[in-house]
């Protein structure tokens, strides 16, 4: 294999102007929100110095993306996705300059702070669905997990780079030019957007409310694949996630020091950029089924082993495979899902994939916390590591669809189960 295979498939850059654009505005615009993120934090705790409001902030965010995303989805598959996406788009960038005056006017009560972060989150949900079509109608098939390794890896670099630029900000200007900087980013997304063309539903669109929630509900549940690729997501972060135990592994293997603490976040984050640039092989290879199974099972297996070590370099270690082994498994998921559902139902299937992707690592680090508290740190690691490889596996054994996973869908299985 030529050292260029090796690295992140950049044919999706060359082929298409239409998503190198689209790409471009959404990397700008995802450094502003994580400069957001950032922000609002900051501001709540210089406010209140309450770690209860340093709390609701992270409601404010989870519970508006789960409910509005039930009956996005449903929307997105009756619309131009396109339009739907610019509106999710412009509805997030008046909050942005909405929180960007509230931090220049200065005394406006935390409970103001919350509620836009609230509306904020729910245009976020709302775009988020109508941008899940984009990639597979944009691009031919055979580049589809190409164009989702390239949205991930920005993504993951404006992870890291966020709220660095984020904290510089603040110390120079403060918070309203943050909440400025952030308004401007939208208008990049806009732009990347608005010379997309119409994208509409291909097939009969979904149905007005509830009853469109419900045919999306019965796809996920009818289509073995799909719901396999959901299920492995949520065995890897409900059963292991192993955010919240940092702090006690920490004092309880490494003496409490702050500076490898820091490492552990950074760790997974470095392993999760370096597979995503690594990734030509997987991306090219076409069988993201059993590409999924081993990477997820790989994240389970390092962090037990993490659950075991003394030795703070090995366990940096194990935590940069553990993120590179997640970074291969949500790319391999995205893949699945994206290419093996409908279009007429991609948007309610994408909606329910980002309702997993933001419940299931809450509920894994609420379920480690506990663990941890009744035994300790290492415990809910391994016991958690564990568990999450006997669920893939388990997953991996009564779906023989998602092991022998095929490059591209059954049209007549996927018919069939859109019309039930």
């Amino acid at each position: 294999m030529s050292l260029s295979r090796t690295f992140l498939d950049v044919r999706p850059l060359r082929t298409s102007p239409v998503f190198r654009r689209l790409l471009f505005g959404r990397t700008v615009s995802t450094l502003g929100s994580f400069m957001t993120m950032v922000t609002v934090m900051y501001q709540v705790w210089d406010m209140t110095h309450s770690t209860v409001w340093s709390g609701a902030v992270g409601v404010a965010q989870a519970v508006p993306m789960v409910v509005v995303s039930l009956f996005a989805g449903s929307w997105v598959d009756r619309s131009d996705r396109r339009r739907v996406y610019l509106t999710g788009t412009v509805g997030s960038a008046v909050c942005s300059l909405l929180l960007a005056v509230q931090a220049f006017a200065g005394h406006a009560p935390v409970a103001v702070v919350l509620l836009l972060v609230a509306v904020q989150t729910s245009f976020a949900a709302l775009g988020a669905p109508a941008a899940g079509v984009f990639v597979p109608r944009l691009l031919p098939k055979e580049q589809v997990a190409a164009g989702l390794a390239l949205q991930q890896v920005t993504g993951q670099a404006m992870m890291l780079v966020g709220p660095a630029v984020a904290g510089v900000v603040l110390g120079w200007w403060g918070i309203g030019v943050c909440y400025l900087l952030d308004t401007l980013s939208f208008t990049m997304s806009f732009y990347g957007a608005y010379g997309l063309p119409a994208l509409p539903p291909e097939g009969e669109k979904s149905r007005p409310g509830v009853h469109g929630v419900l045919d999306g509900l019965r796809f996920l549940t009818g289509h073995r694949v799909v719901r396999g690729a959901l299920l492995t997501d949520l065995a890897a972060t409900v059963l292991s996630m192993p955010v919240s135990m940092f702090p006690l592994v920490n004092d309880e293997r490494f003496g409490g020091d702050p500076r490898t603490l820091g490492l552990f976040l950074s760790a997974l984050a470095v392993g999760g950029v370096t597979a995503t640039v690594f990734s030509g092989p997987v991306t090219r290879l076409a069988r993201p089924g059993p590409v999924m199974l081993c990477a997820s099972a790989t994240w389970g297996a390092s962090l037990a082993v993490f659950g075991l070590t003394t030795s703070a370099w090995v366990g940096l270690a194990l935590l940069a495979l553990a993120g590179a082994s997640d970074a291969l498994a949500v790319l391999s998921r995205t893949t699945i899902v994206q290419t093996h559902t409908p279009d007429a139902l991609l948007g309610r299937v994408t909606a329910a994939e980002t309702m997993v992707g933001q419940a299931g690592p809450h509920l894994g680090n609420l379920r480690g916390g506990l663990v941890a508290g009744w035994s300790s740190g290492a415990t809910a690691l391994i016991t958690g590591g564990l568990l999450c490889v006997a669920a893939v596996g388990y997953v991996g054994a009564s779906t023989p669809e998602l092991r022998a996973l095929p490059p591209t869908p059954d049209p007549i299985d996927e018919g069939s189960l859109e019309g039930s």
